[in-house]
């Protein structure tokens, strides 16, 4: 068999079969390695809320007000930059509000078109010219390079510039180019996307936001609790498919299932309305902002509590199927006493909010009647016949990962299971013990196994895993000792509402706990950061996101409406630029129409985390590393050249 590098090599001079074009390539490599490092952009525990997070991404997380104001300073006032600001994030409907109102538009067309001409020339400036080739809309690449490209043998560029911007008005094309120019800063102002987790429940929106997420340009995703919910119950798992709708139908977004991914739920509706005919239902209130007349609400209500029966039905089941996962204590059916209307929990009794139950035997409380075990069989074939859906959870498998460590950072939605005193907590998984860094990546395996795996008995694990994840109190997605979802509905008593969270969350300030999470998944103390979200940071409390020292950022402030009272704020989101880190803090997102009309920014407030003392370049990232190891091997490619071991060869005309 051949040297393996002499292989190599002549696959190599395949694509580079001359030393004129492996050392043209060599020099295009080193030219990028000193350019400025893109910027990062962190979203996370987004739950649907479509219309925030849109603006979010339009704006950059404030990356855009910073360009204008950066490019602008005083030459232009304050309301000037923020319309120029907005007119970027929403440029149709911001210049058709502008041009209502001024009084000579060539001039207005002139003057927006020479500002966004400079600003897209600054956001074009760390990228090299082919990179941001790609990035032009292909309806005005070649009138936007000309533009934005320094005319260094050109006498009079003014006059150049001056000519090409008088044509675009004159043939009528100046308001498409605007927009183009606009669309162009927005893609130019962030290379890169993370988002670190539960892009959907709660929100109205997560089918919306998937949709935008599948045709950007750069994009990693950290599957969040409420993502790997969805995806068992795209994968055909029957708890994940009760708790989908059970949220949806809380949050009032069933519109989510049936509108947005086609999922008929009449069958369920018409089971719940004559099973709960005569129910107010009172404990299945929803917590969501749905608009809803009087029948639509009554048979949500009825819904919501039909599919929270049936929900913890088939978690009993699944409980009673996998011993092994230890969550007996959370098959609560057969605790109750149906005839006093009370349940043992922990050596107490306690009285239920709720005691009518007639679907379910008190001598077999987990299994389905007739009825319910049709809606079930009807809903898993939905889900997994759902193109949309199938189409979007592909997304995530191909873009996500449990976790990701990206350029000295460690990405991840919940936490790193820790015991009492601060050590790595071991797991059983599936007869294996883990910890850390391997727990990680064996539930990742198995995610993916419960989509592909030919084994039936393999996928059938790895849903159910999924279902695990979802809300095992080992699960490094969840973080909790139980989810209380029974008795949230069934009891008033708060102390059985309670959730103990992981000890992780009480270390985050430990720096030598900390230290070990980062070395453990091989990154350095010294200068790497842990970035998470998953549970809201009470910013009105006082609740700091930058913690131990700013080795770990807490980045989920509160972007679903539904926590926005307990967090004060509508949450963080992260920047890393060339120049370090910096956390934006964000109010609440009143509405697009209202950002449009009044110039209003979501962005309200920034923490500057970390300010490197060097500007970092692309030779400093972890694709600087990539472009680094592809020098070394075409300097080898030149050196065979250059020694005779390899022959050049002429390209064929």
């Amino acid at each position: 068999m051949r040297d393996l590098n002499v292989r190599y090599l002549e696959r190599l001079s395949d694509l580079y079969p001359t030393i004129a074009e492996a050392s043209t390539e060599v020099i295009n490599l080193e030219a990028i390695l000193n350019l400025p490092k893109g910027t990062e952009h962190f979203l996370t525990d987004i739950h649907g809320e479509y219309e925030a997070f849109s603006h979010v991404m339009k704006n950059g997380s404030g990356s855009v007000r910073r360009k204008v104001n950066d490019i602008f300073g005083n030459t232009l006032c304050m309301e000037d930059k923020q319309e120029l600001a907005t007119l970027i994030y929403y440029p149709r409907e911001k210049m058709n509000q502008i041009l209502g109102k001024v009084s000579d538009r060539e001039d207005w067309y002139r003057i927006t078109m020479y500002r966004l001409v400079e600003v897209c020339k600054q956001s074009a400036s760390k990228y090299t010219r082919s990179k941001v080739r790609k990035a032009l809309p292909s309806e005005f690449a070649y009138v936007i390079e000309e533009l934005i490209t320094e005319k260094v043998n050109v006498p009079d560029k003014e006059s150049y510039y001056n000519a090409i911007i008088q044509t675009i008005i004159r043939v009528g094309r100046v308001e498409e180019c605007i927009i183009a120019l606009c669309r162009l800063i927005q893609r130019l102002v962030v290379d890169h996307l993370h988002i670190l987790g539960d892009i959907y429940d709660r929100g109205p929106g997560p089918h919306l936001i998937m949709d935008e997420l599948m045709v950007h340009h750069s994009v990693d995703i950290q599957w969040g609790n409420h993502d790997i919910l969805w995806m068992g119950a795209a994968a055909g798992q029957r708890g994940c498919i009760a708790n989908v709708i059970r949220i949806c139908a809380r949050y009032g977004n069933l519109d989510i299932l049936e509108d947005g991914y086609g999922i008929n739920l009449l069958p369920l509706a018409t089971f719940a309305v004559n099973t709960y005919r005569e129910d107010p239902c009172t404990c299945f209130k929803l917590r969501g902002g749905g608009i809803y007349n009087a029948k639509e609400m009554e048979a949500d209500l009825k819904m919501h509590k039909a599919i929270s029966i049936i929900q913890f039905k088939v978690e009993g089941q699944i409980i009673k199927a996998h011993p092994e996962m230890g969550l007996e204590d959370r098959n609560l059916l057969h605790r109750i006493d149906y005839e006093k209307g009370t349940i043992f929990l922990d050596g107490k009794e306690y009285t239920l909010l709720d005691t009518n139950f007639p679907t379910i035997d008190p001598a077999d409380p987990y299994t389905l009647t007739a009825e319910e075990a049709d809606i079930m069989e009807r809903l898993e074939r939905a889900f997994l016949n759902c193109e949309r859906l199938q189409r979007h959870m592909r997304f995530l498998l191909s873009r996500g990962s449990l976790y990701k460590v990206y350029n000295g950072n460690l990405l991840y939605h919940g936490c790193v299971p820790l015991n009492e005193d601060g050590t790595l907590k071991t797991v059983t998984v599936c007869g294996g013990r883990y910890q850390g860094k391997q727990l990680y990546e064996v539930l990742d395996g198995y995610i993916r196994k419960g989509f592909v795996a030919v084994d039936p008995a393999e996928r059938e694990n790895g849903r159910d895993l999924m279902w695990y994840i979802w809300l095992h109190r080992d699960s490094p997605l969840f973080g909790k000792d139980k989810m209380a979802t029974f008795e949230r509905y069934f009891l008033a008593e708060k102390e059985t509402h309670q959730e103990k969270k992981n000890p992780y969350y009480r270390f985050l300030e430990d720096e030598e706990v900390v230290n070990r999470i980062l070395e453990k998944f091989g990154l350095s103390p010294e200068t790497g950061h842990i970035i998470n979200g998953h549970v809201p940071v009470k910013s009105k409390n006082g609740e700091n996101p930058v913690k131990c020292g700013g080795k770990v950022l807490v980045i989920d402030g509160g972007f679903s409406k539904a926590y926005q009272k307990e967090t004060g704020i509508a949450g963080y989101t992260l920047i890393y630029n060339s120049y370090g880190l910096i956390l934006a803090a964000h109010d609440p997102f009143e509405s697009t129409e209202a950002a449009i009309e009044k110039g209003s920014d979501i962005h309200s407030e920034t923490i500057v985390v970390k300010r490197v003392e060097k500007r970092k370049l692309v030779g400093d990232t972890d694709v600087g590393m990539i472009l680094k190891e592809n020098i070394a091997d075409l300097e080898k490619l030149l050196e065979a050249y250059r020694t005779g071991a390899l022959a050049e060869r002429i390209r064929k005309k």
